[in-house]
């Protein structure tokens, strides 16, 4: 039956990134607990992603799943037009105990990259209510906000996933990426290509939009925190609104509850996703300041018009209310601080290694950039008969491991990638 279900699924089941004419190899799971998946041929192996930076407290956790069991009896979901539930209060009122008395208006969606779309046409349809044409993106390269086309837009348009498209894409600015790494000293003249186009474009930006600190898919950079408190100093002199997304640093990743914190600075519109239900099930959350909420809503006879069918979901929003609580109490800064510590000691040494050009670990985060690109097919085939499942990207080979991972688990991911490093057969020369 497996043979025939894989069958199936390269004939017709379309994968992310992928072909549909010379497909990837895909395993078959069966069974998905705390840090670790089931193959249908009953291996288990440690999953070093947590499903793309979500699953932070690992797969089926029990309270969790108590909180989605509750919640399905009542309802797993209703419109939210004019419509509102128990749930989506209950998460609201826990994701405003956890930001800044300044992001207080909460818009709920169904996935990361709609909730960029969403503060994009919010800081759009601020502009438009104050009578001002202001419809420019600024933001850096190497960046990264996903794969929706205003999402696309605002990506990296040569050092991404989403070059093809670039020539169909708005048009917006792309300042130089800092330069100044988390850990090393910050340099002044990093902030000068930003400042220029700001200087020279601020009467046609809308906002500018950055991940903070850890730039993702576009190049797994962690730049100073000194860059993005200088961006946000520099926006509230221009009077333009930052938009942070959140959606893979949010909940803990790098250290902090958030990652914006890192520069201790407060953004205008947040953008939340991925780890908000602890993994299990989409959501997202975009919330901005009273005042921005306030000037759209005051412009007769416009309001917000985004409306997704599946915003503020129940199902959703109760676990996600209960993943919150499980991170009220504290007990992942210490997992997070002992992963990082785990990952220096056990990759740092690679930095020796020929085939490799860098590594960067901060908080629950590993990448250790090759000088060559991995052959995925060949490496991903690896990593499974080693016991461990690792995504590479290019030339990336990256952790972000679930916070509970053991000390064991970890080691047998790092161990992992050690061996890999040290097979050049895995890597495009």
């Amino acid at each position: 039956m497996m043979n025939q279900d894989l069958k199936f699924n390269l004939k017709h089941i379309w994968h992310p990134y992928d072909s549909m004419t010379k497909p990837l190899p895909c395993y078959m799971i069966s069974y998905a607990h705390g840090v670790h998946l089931k193959l249908k041929n009953g291996i288990k192996i440690i999953d070093g992603m947590s499903s793309w930076w979500s699953t932070i407290h690992g797969y089926n956790h029990p309270r969790l799943n108590i909180a989605l069991k509750n919640q399905i009896d009542k309802m797993s979901h209703i419109m939210f037009g004019g419509i509102i539930h128990s749930p989506a209060i209950k998460l609201c009122k826990k994701l405003i105990s956890i930001l800044p008395k300044k992001l207080e208006c909460i818009f709920l969606a169904d996935s990361g990259s709609v909730s960029i779309e969403i503060a994009m046409k919010i800081a759009l349809q601020y502009w438009y209510s104050l009578n001002k044409n202001k419809k420019v993106f600024l933001t850096i390269r190497n960046g990264y906000h996903g794969d929706t086309f205003s999402a696309m837009s605002v990506c990296d348009p040569k050092n991404s996933l989403h070059n093809l498209y670039h020539k169909f894409l708005p048009k917006n600015l792309f300042a130089h990426a800092p330069k100044s790494s988390f850990m090393n000293t910050w340099n002044h003249n990093d902030i000068n290509s930003f400042l220029n186009l700001l200087i020279n474009n601020k009467s046609i930006i809308a906002a500018v939009i950055l991940e903070p600190i850890v730039q993702g898919i576009g190049g797994m950079k962690f730049y100073h925190p000194e860059y993005l408190k200088q961006i946000k100093f520099l926006c509230n002199e221009h009077k333009i609104p930052l938009i942070i997304d959140e959606i893979a640093t949010g909940f803990g990743r790098t250290g902090k509850m958030f990652a914006y914190q890192h520069a201790n600075i407060i953004p205008d519109i947040l953008c939340l996703g991925k780890a908000l239900t602890g993994g299990t099930m989409t959501l997202s959350a975009i919330i901005t300041t009273r005042k921005i909420a306030n000037v759209i809503s005051n412009n007769e006879p416009y309001k917000l018009m985004h409306g997704p069918t599946f915003m503020g979901n129940p199902l959703a929003c109760a676990v996600a209310c209960e993943n919150i609580s499980i991170l009220q109490e504290g007990t992942w800064k210490i997992q997070i601080f002992n992963i990082e510590k785990q990952l220096k000691q056990e990759l740092l040494p690679l930095i020796n290694n020929s085939y490799v050009l860098d590594i960067r670990i901060l908080g629950g985060i590993a990448v250790v950039e090759c000088k060559y690109s991995v052959n995925l097919k060949l490496i991903q085939k690896f990593f499974v008969r080693h016991g461990v499942w690792i995504r590479p990207f290019q030339k990336l080979i990256y952790l972000t491991p679930p916070y509970i991972i053991d000390t064991f688990s970890l080691t047998k991911l790092t161990r992992a990638i050690k061996y890999a490093i040290h097979n050049k057969l895995l890597f495009i020369k």
